[in-house]
């Protein structure tokens, strides 16, 4: 990828604004009252080359935003030696399966909700999702019990069709979901069977963690999913997957695998 920069410093100017700059070559910790060339844009891959410069007053972070880290574990062969454990393998996904969902929506940013009444402040609705998961990954040797490399790939998670206000939906439990393959039932619960409530989740995910506005949270999915069923009917190409909960909606998927 081509870019503008060699050493990309992102900082703070005397007079509060922030810039991304070059910082000098052989300058391994850039620090304040440096004056540095500035670069036009306002992200690290649309950055122009300009003839200002600015001093630097505080050093911030690179990236004022990532959309997602990815932490690869045991990708050491010395720690893997360490550890004493075996190799991990790289499998493909031919084991994919249907999780139908309540999903919560924050509508404003939460932190440390300490109540239910302020954790139930932050919703700003609720819609159905699909939480279709490659189970493949998702298996302990594989996962080390971290299942969500499993639940993102392109594709995974569809959510709709609508959000519907918590003025309509004033107690989840009442609601009933349902999920569908190929018109056959696979899974049918009561939302009252939720082990920890909306407000129980919100309050433990924004502990010391602010969930910004428009989070989607999945609640959870209820018995019926493929891996339990004797024999496994794992999602083939074709399979039209429905999820639908009461007073929601309905969320409809064609699935390519």
């Amino acid at each position: 990828m081509k870019v503008a920069f060699k050493r990309l410093l992102r900082f703070k100017s005397p007079d509060g604004r922030i810039l991304y700059g070059e910082a000098p070559a052989g300058d391994i910790y850039p620090r304040a009252s440096l004056v540095v060339p500035v670069y036009e844009g306002i992200n690290p891959w649309d950055l122009k080359v300009t003839e200002a410069t600015a001093e630097v007053a505080e050093v911030l972070c690179p990236l004022a935003y990532t959309p997602i880290i990815y932490g690869i574990g045991l990708n050491y062969k010395t720690h893997i030696a360490e550890a004493k454990w075996p190799t991990p393998p790289y499998p493909q996904c031919r084991q994919i399966d249907y999780e139908g969902e309540l999903v919560v929506i924050i509508g404003k940013d939460c932190k440390n909700a300490s109540s239910p009444a302020e954790a139930l402040d932050a919703v700003l609705g609720y819609t159905v999702g699909n939480d279709v998961s490659s189970r493949d990954w998702q298996v302990p040797e594989v996962s080390g019990n971290q299942h969500g490399y499993a639940k993102s790939f392109d594709g995974f998670a569809p959510i709709g069709p609508l959000i519907v206000s918590t003025d309509l939906v004033p107690d989840v439990g009442k609601l009933r979901l349902q999920t569908l393959v190929n018109g056959e039932v696979r899974q049918s619960a009561q939302l009252d069977d939720l082990l920890f409530g909306v407000a129980e989740i919100i309050m433990h995910l924004s502990r010391a963690t602010t969930l910004k506005a428009g989070t989607a949270i999945m609640t959870g999915t209820p018995g019926g999913v493929a891996a339990f069923m004797k024999p496994q009917a794992w999602l083939k190409n074709g399979d039209v997957v429905e999820v639908v909960i009461t007073e929601i909606g309905t969320i409809r998927n064609t699935f390519s695998v």
